[in-house]
């Protein structure tokens, strides 16, 4: 791996031959290009904007989610608590994006992403060149700007949320905090054409304990309300894209928790259907209120089960992913990924079937 310091110590663009799988797992390791090859491997064509114009490129790789999965994630006690972890993806330039674990699951999002390692061309299987030896895939965005080359880190992560709940039970509003320029409270009373936001309805399907469920919901949009000018994201301007390097936190009164990352919400990267919050349900033709799941609740149209639906919301938080290590800190942590990595492709292969010396 080549990591280069640059002007003031730090990390410059410069190719990787490996990566790390670190974080909330079971089995951390490092991933060469044989590695990767020796995965199942899916081909994906992907168009996306970048700078000024449209590209199409056609990838080999295989699947982030199932990379994470191998490498067992962590969870907790709290009820579907992998909704509430997050990958933090880091390219060699220091370039970080934010993937929600939701949004990447098959049981839930579905995200076909992938650590892509070669590029067809003319036909042809041919490295990547300048994006390095692998770099991650995002289907379905808008811009490319949640693609990450020169990968050189993949780490699993649980939230900052360190809300609580309220004890349960019916909620009549909630607060957006964090890292946000002004915090906010909504409730009955809010007048959410003054904040800019118009309401949108929606029917949704999705699995719930063990069978179906179907909606249709009114409410307004998640990102919309995080972008108005009553609540607007704190962002660096020296930062490049700094927005895909962030993700949101909603609570529910019990202190259920879901993670949504910012590329997810934000139309300019994949949002699109938008997560939304619903304040009222349409049932027999009648527009009612939400019954058990409170005054608001999150919807996430599209994933396969219900589990990021946040019923009875108290708090949205918005977060920024914390950065990598210093430059220093990979140096002396590099040598140790090779061990690792050794270690991690023995358990493959004793997984496998296949012993080795």
């Amino acid at each position: 791996m080549l990591l280069v310091l640059g002007a003031g110590g730090a990390l410059a663009s410069g190719p990787t031959t490996q990566f790390s799988l670190s974080g909330d797992v079971t089995r951390p390791g490092s991933y060469t290009l044989s590695d990767l090859q020796g995965l199942p491997a899916t081909t994906q064509t992907v168009s996306f904007l970048a700078g000024s114009g449209s590209q199409t490129h056609t990838y080999v790789g295989t699947s982030l989610w199932g990379l994470i999965d191998t490498a067992g994630v962590i969870t907790g006690s709290a009820k579907n608590d992998i909704v509430s972890k997050y990958v933090l993806a880091t390219g060699s330039d220091g370039y970080k994006v934010v993937y929600s674990v939701g949004e990447i699951d098959p049981t839930y999002g579905n995200r076909q992403d992938l650590v892509a390692y070669q590029e067809i061309v003319g036909g042809v299987p041919t490295p990547l060149g300048a994006d390095g030896f692998a770099r991650t895939t995002v289907p379905g965005d808008m811009r490319g700007s949640r693609y990450v080359s020169n990968l050189m880190n993949l780490d699993v992560r649980a939230s900052g949320s360190t809300r609580t709940g309220t004890g349960g039970g019916a909620a009549s509003g909630f607060t957006v905090s964090g890292a946000v320029v002004h915090d906010l409270s909504i409730d009955a009373s809010t007048n959410w054409s003054a904040l800019g936001l118009s309401p949108i309805t929606r029917t949704v399907t999705y699995l719930a304990g063990a069978g179906s469920q179907t909606h249709t919901y009114t409410g307004y949009s998640f990102w919309d309300l995080l972008n108005s000018s009553a609540v607007g994201i704190v962002t660096d301007p020296a930062i490049k894209n700094d927005l895909v390097g962030k993700y949101v936190v909603a609570t529910g009164s019990d202190g259920y928790k879901a993670l949504y990352s910012m590329g997810e919400l934000s139309p300019t990267y994949g949002g699109d259907p938008a997560i939304f919050i619903a304040v009222s349900e349409t049932v027999g033709g009648v527009e009612t209120g939400l019954g058990a799941d409170g005054w608001a609740r999150t919807v996430v149209p599209g994933d396969g089960r219900g589990s990021r639906y946040v019923s009875n919301l108290v708090n949205l938080e918005v977060f920024s992913a914390a950065p990598i290590p210093e430059p220093q800190a990979w140096a002396l942590f590099g040598p140790g990924l090779g061990v690792v990595g050794v270690l991690a492709r023995r358990a493959r292969r004793r997984a496998a079937g296949h012993w080795i010396g």
